[in-house]
Formats: structure tokens, sequence, C-alpha cells
């Protein structure tokens, strides 16, 4: 019979993933000789035998794939044939290999890990780091590339002659799973009290430390990228002391539950939420809140979601079994499972390292000796119904180290990122690679957290960046970092316009689709003439590249800068003042809560002393919500906009006028007439639900008129939509209504948040685009 060999090369996501054991599976059921190996350039596998059975192993590698693999390139060409090559096999990896491979993000317990877990006739029973080829640790677990169990945290687990012979049999589904172990040679679980006094190990310490989280205790809890503290979601005391010892007074906690049947008892579960929680990723999902569900009050005070997650590690599903056990079926079992840091530092690491920093925290400590490389936090997401895919609010575990396809390629550029809700970006040919979320750059841990997470992908990318683009801020550290750290050519890309090249990095724009609109909304962002920007509607054009700011919200005044950030009631003086407005006739509560305090700011104001100007949409959804009374103080971010949002009175179809004023450059849409509707309004006793709701559709029928004009003037239909005010679940719902109404088509984020965690892509895409251009 004649035979021909072929030699294919495979790049993506194709390590930690089953990838070779699949190869080899398929050369064997086709009857096929050769071999698969990891190497610089890929996945390189050379089959030999008759031509027929090569094609369909070649139309089966696609369409065959493992649930988990994911191909990004496939090129083959022929060879002469081996007359020695008699079998199939998987070889060592090749030095320097994995050049052009994916790192896959970590996954959720398959069911079939879940059913040996669950048998007692198992060697696994019961074993909370069982995984398979289907799931499991990976990124977090990886130290380098190749991924072979010598470059990841297992590398100090040997194992025993079991599991060695299911890593060596092809038929099984742990043949080559890096992570592969068991109770004889895997990592081990243990219950410490914070003084690290062991108290329990093994199973005995997750059984131990249910009882006392059923009992009111907090624990910090090992798991995947970090650590969570965890405390029984439905105790009031037990979450009241959380937030007290975390210095949270009410920002919201996730909560984690056993199943979707637990998780239809705490919010509504739509098909969209369903499949996200249930899914090989399990993200938070943010849930609209049912009102006689079992959680404490304290959860989620503010809001009427709550974020929910199912159990994604084999830890996870044994306490769970344990808690059902302590707490009986009559409760639904819930765990507060928030991030497990301190004072916007990054989540904790490592077992000295929680120990030292949680201490004054949790009362007890689950640990383990699988050491944790790549701290990643929980991914964060709300699902949209008929929508490709959920909207991101933190874009982290299981979806990181995945690429954002790009319609550019270059040499690798450095997006350094924003100063709040930091990620980083590197590029390698057209791909993006947007690092898992940092945090808010505020100290020097998140800063050594940015710089560790820079090395790291740099490592397993095998790139090296050769320019940098970074934001215009001076004093940002990201700024600081670019400029006076790396030793690169730095261009400094304005905040707003970086968001929107993030929106047509995710959309593969091109500069042959022409220029597009940009409405960028969110709380700040440093502005080209020196002012805080938030409000904007800019053209930007991949051609060159260029932008244009075309027009902004009303200015407004912020007296005493950041100090009316944390209390907006200072930015609704302001704008009452700036209107002619006397706030004594309009009887706020707050401006006799404040009164001494507000007489400084009315002399602030009326001197302009400390009171920079802002465009900011963020900043008008907080003074709306302080003047009507909703939220005159805020401790933490974005938490009087979504009090708004919270209390809308859907059934007010009644808009406020926001009159667009085209005749200025840029043009002016008048949010303080708009603003002004409002104060008066509150003056008659209109209900705040009904202020909030004529203030929304006013917002939006006035962004949607801006955008409708700037667009008829400039000969384009397309208007991306960016910013951390595109989280409001409103606008991001009825604005592209809007536009579609006014014949334009909006685009928006697909794969990143709209807040600032997209920032470092659309930095990085620009510095693509402005290499393209220079050359070209």
């Amino acid at each position: 019979m004649q035979e021909c060999r072929r030699r294919l090369i495979v790049t993506g996501q194709v390590q930690g993933v089953g990838f070779r054991p699949f190869v080899y599976r398929l050369a064997l059921e086709r009857g096929l000789a050769g071999s698969v190996r990891n190497a610089p350039e890929g996945v390189i596998i050379e089959i030999q035998g008759p031509p027929g059975r090569i094609e369909a192993f070649t139309s089966d590698l696609r369409e065959k794939l493992p649930p988990l693999a994911r191909i990004l390139s496939l090129v083959w060409h022929d060879l002469p044939p081996d007359p020695d090559e008699k079998a199939f096999t998987i070889r060592e990896s090749a030095a320097g290999a994995g050049h052009n491979v994916l790192v896959s993000p970590d996954v959720a317990t398959c069911a079939n890990c879940l059913a040996d877990m669950a048998d007692p006739a198992n060697r696994r029973h019961r074993y909370p780091f069982t995984n398979c080829t289907d799931c499991g640790p990976r990124y977090t677990i990886t130290r380098s590339i190749p991924y072979d169990r010598a470059a990841t945290s297992m590398a100090c687990f040997p194992m025993c002659p079991a599991c060695a012979a299911e890593y060596a049999d092809p038929l099984n589904r742990r043949f080559h799973a890096q992570p592969n172990a068991c109770p004889v040679c895997g990592p081990t679980v243990w219950l410490t009290n914070n003084a690290g006094a062991t108290l329990a190990e093994h199973d005995p310490a997750l059984a131990a430390l249910a009882r006392e989280l059923a009992d009111g205790r907090i624990a910090a809890v090992k798991g995947l990228g970090g650590f969570h503290l965890a405390c029984d979601a439905g105790n009031d005391d037990a979450v009241a002391t959380l937030r007290r010892r975390k210095s949270r007074p009410s920002k919201p906690f996730a909560i984690m539950v056993p199943d979707l049947d637990a998780a239809r008892r705490i919010g509504e579960v739509s098909r969209e939420a369903a499949d996200l929680l249930s899914g090989t990723v399990r993200p938070i999902v943010l849930l609209p809140t049912r009102g006689d569900g079992p959680l404490s009050r304290l959860i989620g005070p503010d809001t009427r979601e709550t974020g929910v997650m199912l159990p994604y590690t084999p830890l996870h599903h044994v306490l769970f079994d344990h808690l059902a056990r302590v707490q009986g079926p009559d409760r639904v079992p819930a765990l507060v499972m928030t991030s497990g840091n301190a004072g916007g530092e990054p989540i904790c690491l490592g077992n000295r390292e929680a120990l030292r920093r949680l201490s004054g925290i949790a009362d007890l400590f689950l640990l383990h000796n699988r050491d944790i490389l790549v701290r990643t936090d929980d991914s964060v997401v709300r699902p949209l119904q008929d929508a490709a895919g959920p909207t991101f609010l933190r874009r982290a575990r299981g979806y990181v180290p995945s690429p954002v396809p790009l319609a550019v390629s270059g040499p690798c550029v450095l997006g350094t990122g924003p100063h709040l809700k930091c990620t980083l970006c590197l590029t390698k040919a057209d791909q993006a690679f947007v690092s898992q979320h940092i945090g808010d750059m505020e100290n020097l841990e998140t800063l050594a957290f940015h710089r560790e997470m820079l090395a790291h992908l740099a490592d397993i990318l095998r790139v090296t960046p050769e320019m940098v683009v970074c934001d215009l801020h001076p004093d940002y550290l990201t700024t600081r970092l670019a400029l006076e750290e790396l030793g690169l050519p730095v261009t400094r890309l304005q905040h707003h316009v970086a968001h929107i090249h993030a929106v047509l990095a995710e959309h593969a724009w091109t500069p042959d689709h022409g220029p597009v609109l940009g409405l960028a909304l969110d709380g700040t962002g440093y502005g080209e003439d020196g002012t805080l920007w938030g409000g904007e509607c800019l053209l930007v054009d991949l051609r060159g590249p260029r932008h244009e700011r075309l027009g902004h919200l009303s200015p407004m005044r912020l007296p005493g800068g950041e100090a009316a950030i944390r209390e907006p009631w200072r930015i609704a003086l302001g704008m009452l003042a700036d209107l002619g407005l006397d706030a004594g006739n309009i009887r706020p509560a707050w401006l006799a809560e404040n009164e001494k305090t507000a007489a400084v700011v009315a002399m602030m104001l009326e001197k302009n002393l400390n009171c920079p100007v802002s465009t900011s949409c963020g900043r008008l959804f907080d003074a709306v919500s302080a003047l009507i009374g909703v939220c005159p103080r805020i401790d933490h971010e974005g938490q009087a906009a979504i009090r708004l949002e919270m209390i809308q009175d859907l059934s007010e179809t009644r808009a406020y006028d926001c009159p667009l004023r085209a005749d200025t450059s840029p043009a002016v849409l008048d949010t303080r007439t708009l603003f002004a509707q409002a104060a008066r309004d509150f003056a008659r006793g209109v209900p705040a639900p009904a202020i909030s709701r004529r203030f929304h559709l006013g917002l939006m029928d006035g962004l949607a008129i801006l955008a409708g004009a700037m667009a008829g003037t400039r000969g384009t239909r397309h208007v991306a939509l960016s910013g951390g005010s595109m989280q409001n679940r409103t606008l991001a719902r009825e604005l592209p209504d809007r536009l579609r109404s006014r014949g334009l088509t909006p685009l928006t984020h697909k794969a990143l948040p709209p807040g600032d965690g997209c920032i470092s892509l659309g930095q990085a895409a620009y510095g693509l685009w402005s290499r393209a251009g220079s050359s070209g």
C-alpha cells in the first residue's frame, strides 16, 4: 500500500488541554505512524500512512478538538516517508518549545472528576486536588513554557506508580495531565488558627472548617489563584464582622453556592446566567436578587444584584458537601467568597503571606502545599439576554491568558494600563494578551504585582517589548513605570481615546472601515487640555492613527478635588451654585448634616479655590444621586451611581431635556440643564425614583442626539461605546437602541470590561497602528 508522510505545525491553545493525547488517540484510530511534540514553532505532528487516512486525520484535527483546545493556525507540508516508522509516539518537548503555544486558562472541575470524588471505592474519593486533561489548574500553576509538569508548581510532587500509569496510558483521560495527583503523591490540605497552629489535616480539615463556618467564624481559604475570605452568607453577625475587619462598610460581597438550584433560591437565573454559572469558567455572575432569598441583608446593601458563583475546584466541592451535612437539608449552603486581601492590596498568594496579611481578619486558615504561581482574582460578568456573550466587569480567572485577535500585526507593544482597575497588555504578532485584573495602582504592593505580571507574561509569550504606550497623566505609577524604568520608546495616549481604541481592537477594526465616533463615559481621565475628562464624544481614525474631541458634557466643578469624589454632595452644591440655585431653598438633608463644611465649600466655590473642572459622566451621576439624597457620600467607587440606577421607577416615561449646544467647538451636551430639572423636581417633592428615571432617559436621549449630530458631519455611522458608565445596566441596555433608532450602529465591548480594565488593550493596539502608520 502506498504511504506518504506529512508534517503539521499547530499553534494556539494546545498545551494543558489534552491536545497531544488527543492527537495520539486520533493517530491510533486512523492507523497512522509518526509522532507529536512541542517545539518552538508550536506543536509539531508528523504522520505517516495511506493518503486517504492522512487527509481524514487532518480534517479530524480541526473538527474533533478537545473541549478546551483552540487552534489559531494549522499549516502542513509533505515529507518523504520513513520506512522505519512503525508506531505513533508522544515525544519529549524540544528545547525552547512553546513559543507559539498558548497556556490554557484555569478550568472548573469536570463531571468525570466529580464522579471520581463522589465514589467511595475510588482512590480519589473526596480528594481536593483531583483533575484531568479536561479540567483543573493551568495558568495559575505555570512557571514557564512548554507546559510540562517540570515547569509547574506540581514539579515537587513526583507521581506514584498508579498516577504514573494513568499519565502514560493513552486511553486514560489523565494521559499527560500535568497536574495529575492523588492522596498518595499529591498536594495536601490542612486547617490552622490565625497563629498558624495546625488544627486538622486532609478531609477532617475541610469537615472542621465547615463546622466553624456554620458557627459564624471567618476563614481564609487558599484556592486556585489566591485566597478567599469566607463566612456564612446567611449569618448577619458573621458578615458584619467580616465587613468591620476588612474595612468594607457596604461594597457588595460575592457568594458561592453548591449548585444551580441554590443559585435560583438567591437570584433570578436566566438561561444565559445558568450557562455561565455551570460552564468551564464559572465566574462570578451578577443575578437580580430575589427579595425572599436566604442571604444576609448585609451582603449587598446598595444593590439589587448579587454576585454568585458555583464551586470551580474540587476543594470547594468537598467543602460544600461537608457544609450541607452540618447545616442540614433546610438551609441553602451559601458562603461569602471575597478576595483575600486588605487595604486595596493584591490578593494573597502564599501561605506565609496570607498568615501575615490576613490574621487580623480571619479566625482560621485553610492551607495547602500546591504553590500558586500567578495570583488571579475571580472574573465578574453580567449576563445579557440574546447577546453573543456577557458584559465583563472584571476579566481574570478562567479567561486569562486567552488572547484578543487583532487586525494588525507588528512588534511587541506594551500597554501599561490605567491607574484604577489596572491591567497590562502585551502584543505578539496579531494577538493581544491582556493580563488579569491587577487592581488600583495606589500602593507599592500593586506596583510590584504589575511588574511581576509583566515579567511573567513576557516570559510565557517569549516576547520582549519594543515600545510602550502609557497614559497622559504624569503622576500615575503606570506612567512613571513607562518613562523611568523600562528604557523603551514611549508613546502617551489620552485615557478616553484608549477606551475607544480598545473597542475597535475587539471588533478587528481596520483603517479601511473608516473613522468611528466614540462615546467614552466614565469617572475621570486626564484630558489633553489638562482638565478632567469623562463624558467625551471623540472621532477616532486608525489612519495615522488620529483623533479629535468633537463634544463633551457640560463642565462641572469638583470642590475639594478628591474630597468631592468621596462626598458627591459637594459636586451637587457646586452645580447648584453655578446654576444660580439656592441650596437652602431646595433643602436637601445633606445640607443640614454638613452645615459647617458646606459653608467652607460655598466659600471655595465663590473664590474658585481648589475646584478642578470635569466633564465626567460618572461625577454627573454622583451629583444627581447626592442632590436627591440617595447617596451624599460614598465608601467605594461607583456607589452613588449604582444606588441612583437601582432606585429608578421604570414606569416613568418623561425624560428631562438635555439640549445640544453645537455652536461651540467642541460641542457641549448641556447636562447642567438636565441637573437643573432634577433640582427643581426635587424641590417640588417629586419622588427620587421618578427623578432618577427621568435623568437616565434625558441623558440617553442627549447622548444619542450628540452622536447623531456629530455622525452627520463626519461621514460615519458607527459609534463605539466604552467607559465605566457603560457598566450601568440601563445605559448598556437602552443607549444602543437609541443609537440604532437614529440609523447608527453601536460597537460595544465583547471580550473585555467597558471600564478601565480595557485601557491597556487600547493602548497596545494604538501602538501597533502607530507603527503600521509610520512604516506604511
